[in-house]
């Protein structure tokens, strides 16, 4: 008796500290955008998912302002009792147009979405196989399905399908669950080949479309349709957050699936739906993603001319004392693996002393530390050359 049961707590916060993994919130002032002002810094923001420079387009300002006027700041409750607004099936409309599916349902995030499908579709006499470098809502969803839930190495379909040989025939449904892009790496899943074991071993597949969408495609509709998977049966769930500059995530897929979610996902069913601000402000991203390729063409500039410069700056600095090697990418996620933990946190800074916002990404959310620069479609060369300029002055220190 007479023991603090929160005295854990500052010894835990201790610990972060010394494992250099300690995070703290930086405000920014104003708008988001390729330039930011934070703690009276101008930065170049390299920090960011917006990647088509929408989170401060002045028409999907324009649009969550009119829906504030007609239909006020709040939904003020779930879907099936006073949430639902005309506006939020509009969204679901254009959502389905956009990704070639059947319907489209809207959740309040696009964490709240991977929790609310998984966990209507699978439960206790079940399996979820998903790969290992998942995002943590289809983790988190997996287990809270209740659903026996394994890893696959990250992209590895021999294993894959090594674990499907094993354990289908011993669980009623199976769900193979995939980002399509891996956010913490940029890389893409191997996605017609997990469509394929999905029909030869009978089970369901989950694409997050969190940073496909918006970004991959001809018609911008994701990693599905640039992987030449649209029209295969699948389940894409997203986010409104990223690309789309607003809130919220939604499921698209086939008529019956979003029928069976409105009745069975509790994420849906039990939260206060979108507010109609962030409802209208993505109505509006998604007829500027469908009415402006030049958009995602200014972004695919961007990474591919980055892409490459940093490539022979990589390549010259090899005796460098930071070593920093970059992981496979196909997005516009370009990440810089480093030597620890400590080594990264001051690379980060080093940067942003030079006026460049460029996020240390550290375990437990990554494996391997690593600088993770995001590009956007309103970066303009000069941007990219201060952060190039700006590695190569770190890799000779």
């Amino acid at each position: 008796m007479g023991t603090n049961p929160y005295g854990w707590l500052d010894k835990s916060l201790t610990a972060l500290h010394r494992a250099h993994r300690y995070r703290s919130v930086q405000p920014i002032d104003g708008m988001a955008g390729a330039m930011v002002q934070r703690q009276g810094q101008t930065l170049v923001n390299f920090a960011s998912n917006d990647y088509l420079g929408l989170a401060s387009d002045s028409r999907l300002a324009a649009a969550a302002i009119a829906a504030i006027q007609t239909y006020g700041t709040g939904s003020t409750g779930s879907r099936l009792l006073s949430g639902h607004r005309q506006l939020h099936r509009e969204l679901e409309v254009a959502i389905a147009a956009l990704k070639g599916t059947d319907d489209a349902i809207v959740f309040s995030s696009g964490y709240l979405a991977n929790l609310g499908a998984i966990a209507a579709l699978v439960g206790n006499p079940d399996l979820v196989l998903g790969d290992e470098y998942n995002h943590s809502s289809l983790r988190s969803g997996s287990r809270v399905s209740g659903a026996t839930a394994l890893d696959y190495r990250h992209g590895d379909m021999a294993h894959l399908k090594e674990l499907l040989e094993i354990h289908r025939d011993r669980h009623r449904r199976c769900l193979i669950a995939t980002d399509s892009v891996f956010s913490m790496d940029g890389d893409l899943c191997p996605l017609p080949d997990i469509l394929d074991l999905a029909a030869a071993y009978d089970a369901m597949v989950l694409v997050d479309e969190a940073h496909g969408t918006g970004v991959l495609g001809a018609r911008g509709s994701g990693a599905v349709e640039h992987l030449g998977c649209a029209g295969r049966p699948l389940i894409a769930v997203g986010t409104l957050s990223k690309a789309l500059g607003s809130l919220g995530g939604y499921v698209a897929g086939s008529a019956a699936l979003t029928d069976f979610l409105r009745n069975r996902a509790p994420g849906w069913i039990y939260t206060t739906g979108l507010s109609p601000a962030d409802t209208a402000a993505a109505l509006a991203a998604v007829h500027v993603v469908r009415q402006e390729p030049q958009r995602r063409q200014a972004l695919w500039s961007n990474a591919t001319i980055f892409r490459q410069q940093l490539d022979r700056i990589l390549a010259s600095a090899k005796a460098a004392s930071l070593q920093l090697r970059r992981l496979p990418s196909e997005s516009p996620i370009i990440c810089l693996e480093g030597p620890s933990a400590e080594a990264i946190v001051a690379a980060s800074q080093r940067l942003q002393e030079m006026g460049l916002w460029v996020a240390a990404v550290r375990p437990p959310t990554v494996p391997t530390s690593r600088l993770r620069i995001t590009l956007m479609a309103t970066h303009q060369r000069p941007h990219l050359e201060q952060l190039l300029v700006g590695l190569e002055e770190i890799l000779a220190l």
